[in-house]
């Protein structure tokens, strides 16, 4: 199991990609497959994660303590492959609501600069 020595807000800034990683795994646990639709229907087809880009960040996570690997279950094996499954940590959890903060302050920011089309 990976831990960090990091403290939370460390993590940040994210990248938009892995943000939404984090975000897609925030209900519960997920496949990458699953992670990747979830992403791509979640900001209706604005973000796309592909494979590769996918598993790099969700490898960076789980060394960063962000995520762990968990079981799958029966639907762990599919076409005689293992899909691994992911879950967010709690260090994951924070640092995704320290950064939906940041942006959300950023938003704010934003809106006083009345630079938002408009509005």
């Amino acid at each position: 199991m990976a831990t960090s020595t990091k403290k939370p807000d460390q993590f940040l800034p994210l990248t938009p990609r892995i943000f939404h990683i984090l975000l897609a795994l925030k209900d519960g646990t997920q496949h990458g497959y699953a992670i990747m639709k979830e992403v791509e229907s979640r900001s209706e087809g604005r973000v796309r994660i592909g494979p590769g880009t996918l598993y790099e960040g969700i490898s960076r996570l789980v060394k960063g303590g962000l995520l762990r690997e968990v079981k799958g279950g029966a639907s762990a094996i599919v076409d005689r492959r293992r899909r691994r499954f992911y879950k967010l940590t709690a260090l994951g959890r924070k640092v995704m609501r320290l950064e939906a903060q940041r942006m959300a302050d950023l938003v704010g920011f934003v809106r006083e600069a009345e630079l938002l089309v408009g509005g």
